[in-house]
């Protein structure tokens, strides 16, 4: 459960915000970003499992308002749609930044249950901030007892803010990894058949964990 969570922090992180920007995230470094999400979901969750397995929306609306404020819509997308971006309309764009969000999120709300405080140490910042690209690194600790490390990248945009925009498990790069996921489906289907599955795939996920829960 706890690498499920993993999977929808990193997800998260690749995925775009909707959120209005926060005059707070400006003042905040990105170290200071990451402990802030990890504390806040520690406390959303910790000792409210059962209700929130119970009712999976209310584990997205947690992620709206908790996860989402802190990262980059545009310049995500963007970096997800790779090459594609520049074929694509506006209108395309939108579709799919909304729509690969609401697929990665539903799909990982049931590992998000499972998160508990301390799962993520968030280490110390290592030279000084680069406005265009600065890593957080941190150290997730599994049901296993072992550590995975975890690094997530920022950077400064036009509004002052830092706002993340790729993960980085154990070097494999979330950003890479969906980018070339989306090539191959666009390759097949376009980017409106890439946008349609991923339409529906968010709405089949809370389904089955509401299954899965009544199954207990």
């Amino acid at each position: 459960m706890v690498k499920r969570f993993l999977l929808l922090f990193a997800a998260l992180l690749v995925a775009v915000a909707f959120a209005a920007p926060s005059s707070a995230a400006a003042e905040q470094t990105p170290q200071q970003i990451v402990q802030s999400i990890a504390d806040q979901l520690g406390t959303a969750i910790q000792g409210h499992q059962a209700e929130l397995r119970q009712h999976p929306d209310q584990v997205i609306k947690i992620i709206d308002d908790v996860v989402l404020p802190h990262f980059d819509m545009d310049y995500a997308s963007l970096l997800v749609l790779g090459r594609y971006a520049r074929e694509a309309t506006p209108a395309q764009r939108v579709a799919f930044a909304r729509a690969f969000y609401n697929a990665l999120t539903h799909r990982y709300a049931e590992g998000l249950v499972a998160y508990t405080r301390g799962s993520v140490k968030v280490l110390p910042a290592q030279g000084p901030l680069d406005q265009r690209r600065t890593i957080v690194r941190t150290q997730v600790l599994l049901d296993s007892g072992k550590s995975l490390s975890v690094d997530y990248a920022f950077r400064k945009t036009s509004s002052g803010e830092w706002k993340a925009y790729d993960v980085i498990i154990e070097g494999i790069s979330y950003i890479t990894n969906y980018r070339n996921q989306v090539a191959a489906e666009i390759q097949k289907e376009g980017i409106d058949g890439l946008i349609k599955r991923l339409q529906t795939q968010g709405a089949g996920a809370i389904e089955q964990m509401k299954k899965q829960d009544g199954g207990h």
